[in-house]
This record gives structure tokens, C-alpha cells and sequence, in this order.
């Protein structure tokens, strides 16, 4: 036997031999988001030259493949969230090879394993229409666009609008997003810097390639004929859903007998012109750049702020920067992108749809900072609004904290773990000192993001080390944080439980996944009282609310609808805040045991919260 024949020989059995001990081995248990395993892939050049090669590609989507199904044979994982995102990554990679049976076989697993019913319909639609138009077309016919729109209308058609809506709209605002400039924008703007820096990638990034990859050869060139399915089905079955909300709302006056009750907004930032009348006044404090009350904080008025940096700050609105210029254009930007979320043919949705398309990838990036930069001057005030309503002495402290709105964010440091910290401990003292009674969080933080930010900036050897780094960082503020709401047993936080559609004890995100006698964490349904198939989830999510396309006020006083858990929490809030107006005796655990005894259940078992039916039992006590 040749030299390179039994080498060929020995190999083929030590694969076997390693493959035989992990039949035998038992899997390793998989109990939460730091024991999932984490792989590094050395980049030559730049992703945007990976991306492009051909040849280059199908060696790196064979060396993904191989971790993750080596991952599903060595771990046991129970996390579905985590089990979707191998399946669907594997989903993509059997498309590209043409194993069009194994992929559907995979659309089927991943169904599965969604929990929420509008995610089993829906999931894969587009990608098993592709799959079906070429098993049936035959292996040597060209892609019949024709058949595809059939095959893609017959599955679309007999879905069930009243559960698929807000599904269906935002794949079709996707899709109008979506075009090969805007794919390059996040691969040069988000994922070129790291190899740049670092000469590699993780493979949280090296599947966002491979799903990019995906969009540009198997949907963009099918973009005109999947809209065009989407906006037949959508206008054939257009019509409002109930709205089980104003029914629950209660609306108090000064005739209710009320006590004020201080609201900390703890968030972005409030234009707080635009509640001239709701707003708590510190009465020991004047705007003339000087600490009147000497508590730490200069002109500290009607609240508290810190900067990007964790530095005390006396603005306490989100600042525009330069693009302070730019305001008119980015408030009907960030119109138009909430109009495409939701399928709405607006103007200022067909102006963003236009520009979009005309844009190179180094304009994109811009104009998406931009819109973040927008999204975080808004986000306060809006949640504000939601939170006082109907509520004549709900007070609005603010209290801002500073998002980086840049592609790639600000580097993570202990230093910068450390200051968050005591921003943490000093921001409750300081609504301890003020008397407040109720917290909205709409916000929360996450180990991964940590990584990702580490990532971006090319720091960490390897996707374990920066695992490592992100732990030790995020732990510091975790703690912080934790011992510092528990350490305010007065106070009632209420926290939204995010849009990642995860398990936010699986992921820890903070404080989602505190248990704490006085937090609420609140998940987002629509307005009939249907779970969105953003929100997440799990054991520590406390009750539901509206938090689909929630109208509330914008900086300067204009209006917008806009979705997320952002929106429910406040919900939450409103409610909390007029149980304590009416009776300010409350414990933060009886307002908390108030709105789980008022909440009823919806068709899928989650407690919704029922203002109306809370204020009865309050009566009633």
C-alpha cells in the first residue's frame, strides 16, 4: 500500500474512532448562555473578499458547518432560541450545497421549536417556496420565477391573518429594506474592522455572513415577486384587529382623590418641554450651573443624566450632535421605517424605500447611525408619554443614561464596567433620596452584547477570550445593579423583558432575569392581545402589554406609533403608578400582586395585564 493511501486509511479511522467515543461519551449539559461553545475563523483579506469568493466561501461554510454539527453531537441543549439559530444556519448552508431535502427537513425541525404560533407558520415560508419551485422544476431547469410565485402565494394564502399579521407585515418590510448595498454597508461597516484589527472572526459574526450571503443569491434576486405575494395576501385581508385595551384603560382625575406619585424614567433622555405640568421638581435646586443642594449633581432640577463616558452630564435630553440639522428629514426617516415595519404606504415610507436603494454602502452606514442617533433622542420621551397618561399626578423624574450610536460602539473596559457600576448604585440613591415610587426600565443588558462590542473592536485573541473578558465586565455592572434595586425595597422597578425573542434567564440578561420581590418584568402582546414574535420570554417575565405599534409623543411634540417591549413596559408603569395615586400606602409587592390578580390570560396562556380589573380589586380591599 502507498504512503498516502494509509495515511488516507489512518485518518478515516481516527475520525472514527473520536466519532465513536462521542457516541458513547455523554453530551455535555448546556445550562445557560456561557457553556455554549464559541469558535474562531481566521479571515485571509476582508470579509467583503470572503463574501465575494466563491471558492474561498465553500471552504469556510464547510468549516462552520462542521462546529455546529459537532456542537449538536457533543452538547445538550435545551434552549430552543439557541437550537433555531444551528438549525436555521445549517438550514442556509443545505440550500447552498443543493441539498434540498435535508432543508426542508430542517424548516420543519426548526418549526418545532418555536413556541410562539405565528413563528411556527411562518418561519422558513420564503425559503421552502425556494426549495419547492426547484425540487419541482427538476435538477437541470433554470429557476422558474412563475412557479415560485405559485408555490409562494398557495403557502401564503392559507394562513391565518388574525395570527399571522404582524408576521407577515414584518417580512415584507424586510424585504423592502434589503438590497446588495445595504448587505455591503454592514459587512464593510460592521465586520471588515475586525478582521482588520483582529485577522479574524467569531462565529456569531461568521453566521450573520453566511445568513447575508444567503439573502443576496437565494431572496434579492426574488425581492419584486416575494413583496408582491406579501402585499396581495396583506390587501386581501386588511382589516383592524380588536382592540381589547381601551376596554381595560382607565383614565383617573382630580375627583379620584389622588396623591401624587413621583415616575423616574430611566432611559435616553425626555424633551421635557413637552410635559410642561407632569414633570418632578427637585426643590432644592436652581439652573444656574451650581450644586444648590450640594447632592453631587449641578442643576439637577427635574432629574439626573450621565454621558456616553458614565460622567454626570446637565443635559438631560439625548444629544443630536451635528445631526441636530438633520432633525426634519430623520423624524420622517424614522416615520417611514415604522411605516415599512408594519407594510404602512406612506410618503415618508415610499421617500426612505427610494433613498435606500440610490444609497452606496459608506451613505448607508451613515444614514443608520443617523437613525440610531435618532431612535436614542426619541426613546425617553416616548416611553414618558406612555407611562403618564391618564394619570393627572403622575410626576416624570428623568433620569438619562448614553448609548454609543456608532457601527462599531465604544470599547468595553473594567474602568468602564466599574463607572457603570456606581452610575448603578448612584442613580437609585439618588430616586431613594427623591421619593420615587416607580421605575421604568425600558431597556437591559446582555452578556453577548459585551462580546460583540469587544469583537468590533478587535480585542480578545479568540472568541473565548473575549467570552472571558465579557464575563468578568458584565458581572461587575450585574451586581451592581442587582444589589442596588434589592437595596431599594420602597421602589417598584419595572423592566421590559427585550425583543430578542430569547429566554432572558438562558441569555442573563440584566435585569430581565433578576428575581427580586420588587420588579416587574413585562413581555409585549398586540393590541388584541396576541404575543408579538418579538418579545422575549421565560420564567422571570411577569405579565404582558400592548406594546405593538403604541402611539406616544416624540422631542419637540409630535406623535408616532412604534413597537417593542419599550412600549409595555410603560404600560406596566401607568398602570403601577395609578394604583399608588390612588393609594399611596402601596408596597411595590401589593402593587406587584394587584396587576398579577387583575391580569387575565390570553389563547396562549400568558397573563395580559387588565387596568380596569386591578383598580376594582384595589377598590375593593
Amino acid at each position: 500500500m502507498k504512503k498516502s493511501s494509509l495515511t488516507a486509511v489512518l485518518c478515516v479511522m481516527a475520525i472514527l474512532q473520536v466519532f465513536s467515543r462521542a457516541q458513547d461519551e455523554p453530551k455535555k449539559r448546556i445550562e445557560g448562555v456561557d457553556d455554549l461553545p464559541r469558535h474562531t475563523y481566521k479571515v485571509e483579506g476582508t470579509v467583503t473578499e470572503l463574501y465575494n469568493d466563491q471558492d474561498a466561501f465553500r471552504s469556510f461554510r464547510k468549516l462552520v458547518r462542521a462546529d455546529i454539527e459537532n456542537d449538536l453531537a457533543v452538547y445538550e441543549i435545551e434552549d430552543r432560541t439557541t437550537l433555531r439559530g444551528y438549525y436555521n444556519v445549517l438550514l442556509l448552508l443545505d440550500v447552498m450545497d443543493a441539498d434540498y431535502e435535508n432543508a426542508l427537513e430542517k424548516i420543519h425541525r426548526i418549526r418545532e421549536l418555536h413556541d410562539k404560533q405565528a413563528r411556527r407558520l411562518t418561519s422558513g415560508i420564503v425559503t421552502e417556496s425556494v426549495l419547492r419551485t426547484y425540487i419541482e422544476a427538476g435538477p437541470d431547469r433554470m429557476f422558474d420565477k412563475e412557479l415560485f410565485v405559485r408555490i409562494l402565494s398557495k403557502a401564503v394564502d392559507t394562513l391565518p391573518w388574525d395570527i399571522v399579521q404582524e408576521s407577515i407585515e414584518q417580512l415584507k418590510g424586510r424585504m423592502d429594506l434589503l438590497s446588495e448595498n445595504f448587505i455591503l454597508s454592514i459587512i464593510q461597516g460592521q465586520f471588515d474592522p475586525v478582521v482588520e484589527r483582529a485577522g479574524h472572526i467569531s462565529n456569531d459574526i461568521a453566521e450573520r455572513l453566511i445568513s447575508l450571503r444567503f439573502i443576496r443569491d437565494f431572496q434579492l434576486p426574488l425581492k419584486e415577486e416575494i413583496i408582491l405575494v406579501f402585499e396581495e395576501y396583506i390587501a386581501a385581508n386588511q382589516y383592524e384587529k380588536e382592540d381589547i385595551w381601551q376596554e381595560r384603560n382607565v383614565i383617573l382625575s382630580e375627583k379620584d382623590d389622588l396623591r401624587p406619585v413621583i415616575i423616574a424614567i430611566w432611559d435616553t433622555g425626555i424633551d421635557t418641554a413637552v410635559f410642561p405640568d407632569r414633570l418632578y421638581v427637585n426643590p432644592g435646586e436652581e439652573v444656574n450651573g451650581i450644586d444648590d443642594d450640594l447632592n453631587g449633581f449641578i442643576d439637577d432640577v427635574n432629574g439626573i443624566a450621565y454621558d456616553v463616558q458614565e460622567e454626570k452630564t446637565t443635559e438631560i435630553l439625548y444629544p443630536l450632535g451635528d445631526a441636530e440639522e438633520r432633525l426634519p428629514e430623520l423624524k420622517k426617516s424614522i416615520k417611514g421605517f415604522m411605516d415599512i415595519q408594519t407594510a404602512i404606504e406612506s410618503p415618508e415610507a415610499a421617500a426612505l424605500k427610494s433613498r435606500l436603494a440610490e444609497m452606496q454602502p459608506e451613505e448607508l452606514k451613515l444614514m443608520l447611525e443617523d437613525m440610531t442617533r435618532m431612535a436614542l433622542y426619541a426613546h425617553g420621551t416616548h416611553v414618558a408619554g406612555i407611562a403618564v397618561e391618564g394619570n393627572p399626578l403622575a410626576l416624570i423624574m428623568v433620569v438619562r443614561f448614553t448609548i454609543d450610536y456608532h457601527t462599531i460602539p465604544m470599547a468595553p473596559t473594567i474602568e468602564l464596567s466599574t463607572k457603570m457600576a456606581r452610575v448603578y448604585r448612584e442613580t437609585i440613591e439618588y430616586m431613594k433620596t427623591h421619593g420615587v415610587r416607580v421605575v421604568n426600565m425600558s431597556w437591559g443588558g446582555a452578556v453577548r452584547d459585551t462580546e460583540r462590542d469587544l469583537e468590533a473592536n478587535g480585542i480578545g485573541e479568540t472568541a473565548e477570550e473575549r467570552a472571558r473578558m465579557a464575563r468578568e465586565m458584565f458581572d461587575i455592572e450585574k451586581r451592581a445593579l442587582y444589589e442596588a434595586m434589592k437595596n431599594a425595597p420602597e421602589i417598584l422597578f419595572v423592566n421590559a423583558a427585550g425583543n430578542d425573542n430569547d429566554d432572558v434567564a438562558f441569555e442573563d440578561h440584566y435585569p430581565a432575569a433578576f428575581d427580586l420581590p420588587n420588579l416587574l418584568v413585562v413581555g409585549a402582546v398586540d393590541k388584541a392581545g396576541d404575543v408579538t414574535s418579538f418579545t422575549s420570554f421565560g420564567k422571570t417575565v411577569d405579565v404582558y402589554a400592548n406594546g405593538y405599534e403604541v402611539e406616544s409623543y416624540l422631542p419637540g411634540g409630535d406623535r408616532l406609533a412604534a413597537s417593542g417591549t419599550s412600549a409595555s413596559s410603560p404600560m406596566a408603569v401607568n398602570l403601577a403608578a395609578k394604583l399608588l395615586a390612588l393609594d399611596p400606602s402601596l408596597e411595590p409587592s401589593e402593587v406587584i400582586e394587584l396587576i398579577h390578580t387583575g391580569a387575565d390570560p390570553n389563547s396562549e396562556g400568558l397573563l395580559l395585564i387588565n387596568p380596569k380589573r386591578s383598580v376594582q380589586l384595589l377598590g375593593s380591599r
